[in-house]
């Protein structure tokens, strides 16, 4: 069987992953031009196609037959080839659906605000519709409900992101909202999967309000679209094995600490333990400034070496798989923090500060000024941290350590 996604932009994608787990078919992404879509659909010979971002609604003329829940919807999602025609299901609800329940938001009797107007928008509404939602308002950019009016409905209790807006690579965005304006919410759904947790969702957990992103949304429609392209039902019991293992193949180890606690050598043996590709983030800057770290501080200031490390964290972090080894002053400025925290398992490696090196650090010269950073940066470190581990044993036995409280 030929399977697959089309799309414009498919850099992005997760969806060959997920398929593969299945076992069942070649799944490939294929990103077209709209123009070529006509085309595309009567003469590539699959067996089924996913459909994603831009073209939800674009396909459905050129199909033979849409089914109800597509057609009531508006957006196709899913096509089957059977007998020469061309089959549109919808099975973003399945997944919309099953996202939010696993979450445990609901929205029964609430006023839902749903941020875009496209395919997946219209999906969004239609569960939410089908759940006994007590309002439900679409904010388009132009349209009679936008972001200059949203005033008027900072009364909303479940907040739908259904935008492109903070999806990999342009990771810094975000929908133009302020989540604290919005006093009564119970729930954030962002439907992007790719990063983990989008600007949106950062927000949403400062303020201590239930958020999900959409990663458990894609693995449940492809799990129904399996269903169609193959004919045969699959137990619902695999969309939470699959996000078990994608979730943690996706995810960034991010080692942070103290200067000289161990990120870099620990780094590497935990890199040759799991396989993963380790990035030491003074390393990179040091190679592309051809300056040692004491050197940039000597030369340009310490400004403009954080300057340089926002740029590189960056450059790494909004990518999926790696083991970052992070400067010990990296989580001095937000931006690092969150950039952290979209795509990564934050690990704080402790040591005693008095046992902390001083050679070469242009922060740490002497004890009493570690003892002084140490001081300033612990509640950080620990707020951050997903987890914490004693660098006193060894760079191996912390390696493993880590190794196994992530289950690497």
């Amino acid at each position: 069987m030929r399977c697959g996604l089309i799309g414009e932009k498919l850099k992005h994608s997760y969806s060959k992953e997920v398929h593969e787990f299945f076992d069942k078919y070649d799944y490939d992404l294929y990103p077209i031009e709209e123009s070529k879509l006509e085309n595309f659909l009567n003469n590539g010979k699959f067996n089924g196609l996913n459909v994603t971002i831009p073209y939800k609604k674009a396909v459905i003329p050129f199909l033979d037959y849409v089914f109800d829940d597509a057609e009531k919807i508006g957006s196709v999602n899913t096509i089957v080839f059977k007998d020469g025609k061309k089959y549109g299901y919808n099975t973003d609800y399945y997944g919309f659906k099953y996202l939010a329940e696993s979450a445990g938001i609901s929205f029964l009797g609430k006023k839902i605000l749903i941020l875009g107007s496209g395919g997946t928008s219209l999906t969004a509404k239609a569960v939410c519709k089908d759940c006994n939602a007590s309002q439900i308002i679409v904010i388009s950019r132009h349209g009679e409900n936008n972001y200059k009016n949203i005033n008027l409905h900072y009364d909303a209790e479940v907040i739908i992101n259904t935008t492109p807006l903070g999806m990999f690579p342009d990771v810094e965005n975000m929908p133009d909202i302020d989540l604290k304006n919005f006093k009564n919410l119970t729930g954030v759904i962002d439907c992007i999967y790719n990063p983990l947790k989008t600007r949106l969702i950062l927000q949403a957990e400062e303020g201590k309000i239930p958020a999900v992103g959409g990663l458990k949304m894609l693995i449940a429609q492809a799990k129904k679209s399996c269903e169609y392209f193959c004919g045969e039902n699959i137990d619902d019991q695999i969309i939470e094995k699959i996000y078990s293992v994608l979730s943690k193949r996706i995810r960034n180890i991010a080692l942070i600490g103290m200067p000289g606690c161990g990120k870099s050598s620990v780094g590497a043996v935990l890199a040759e333990m799991t396989g993963r590709k380790i990035i030491d983030i003074d390393a990179k800057i040091e190679e592309e400034e051809n300056l040692s770290i004491p050197e940039i501080f000597e030369k340009y200031g310490e400004n403009y070496f954080r300057d340089r490390e926002e740029e590189v964290l960056l450059n790494y972090a909004k990518e999926n798989g790696l083991i970052i080894a992070c400067g010990g002053g990296i989580i001095k400025r937000k931006r690092n923090i969150l950039n952290l925290k979209m795509n990564s398992s934050c690990v704080f490696i402790n040591r005693n500060p008095l046992l902390l090196p001083t050679d070469g650090r242009p922060l740490s010269q002497n004890k009493d000024a570690v003892l002084k950073l140490y001081e300033e940066r612990l509640p950080i470190y620990n707020k951050i941290a997903d987890i914490t581990v004693e660098n006193e044993i060894g760079i191996e036995d912390t390696a493993e350590r880590i190794r196994r409280k992530l289950d690497l």
